[in-house]
């Protein structure tokens, strides 16, 4: 592994275990690495073997690739075999970019399928898991679009919002447990999903127009907020969302 560029608050993670599904690229990619630097083991999830097997050559034994589906049974009973589990990163997602008369019901149930009803049922099974043992922390990977609207994005921006909901729902019930549910919002990010967008000019302007800061986000910002919410750091810190977004919502 890498030399470390976490704070050092970030050792609070040490012998803890985590699950990040969506681990093979992108922002998933990225938080597991880092919560494999500030010491967890990471349950890597992803149906692309070739790409877990990468993160793990490049991050060690804290690694452990399960090759699953977010969206099949076959990962609910895999995570719910579990003796205990400190940390579910829930990143799996996806987008498909159209104009709201042009989404077709296809379109319309792949992205709720994956973002709204799979992240529930991952973050059931994990919280059904924390919940019978010591407590734990649940991140949602959420977006600057589950507080704001956005051209061409109604149905990505209506998962988002709906993340945002069950966040805080999570939160207000699993507390009791010591159980504690945050989001992740960011902004735009240089990752595998977003780069397509960028081709065009004009979203380009658009996107910088928006955001106060006058840059994309990094997958290693993202990733250290994280870690933060994974951390004893974050003890009181639950229901909220830690916007990533460089100001965009505070427009």
């Amino acid at each position: 592994m890498t030399d470390s560029t976490l704070p050092t608050w970030a050792s609070g993670l040490d012998n803890k275990t985590a699950l990040v599904t969506g681990a093979g690229r992108g922002l998933g990619r990225a938080c597991a690495k880092a919560l494999a630097e500030a010491g967890a083991h990471v349950y890597a999830v992803s149906r692309t073997t070739a790409e877990l097997n990468s993160l793990r050559d490049e991050c060690g034994e804290r690694i452990e690739p399960w090759t699953f589906d977010a969206t099949t049974d076959a990962l609910l009973e895999r995570v719910q075999s579990l003796s205990s589990l400190d940390v579910l990163v829930n990143n799996a997602g996806t987008n498909r970019p159209q104009a709201l008369v042009d989404v077709t019901d296809d379109a319309l149930d792949e992205m709720l399928n994956l973002n709204v009803r799979a992240a529930f049922r991952v973050a059931r099974a994990a919280a059904r898991v924390m919940v019978a043992s010591d407590g734990g922390s649940i991140i949602h990977m959420s977006s600057q679009m589950g507080h704001v609207g956005s051209p061409r994005r109604t149905v990505y921006c209506m998962s988002k919002h709906a993340i945002e909901g069950l966040t805080k729902a999570m939160a207000v019930e699993l507390a009791p447990s010591s159980v504690r549910v945050n989001s992740v919002a960011p902004t735009f990010i240089d990752t595998p999903l977003t780069r397509p967008f960028f081709a065009d000019p004009g979203f380009t302007e658009f996107v910088m127009d928006m955001i106060p800061m006058k840059r994309l986000g990094t997958l290693d910002e993202v990733a250290a907020a994280v870690v933060y919410l994974a951390s004893p750091a974050s003890a009181m810190v639950t229901g909220t969302s830690l916007k990533v977004d460089g100001g965009w919502t505070a427009h």
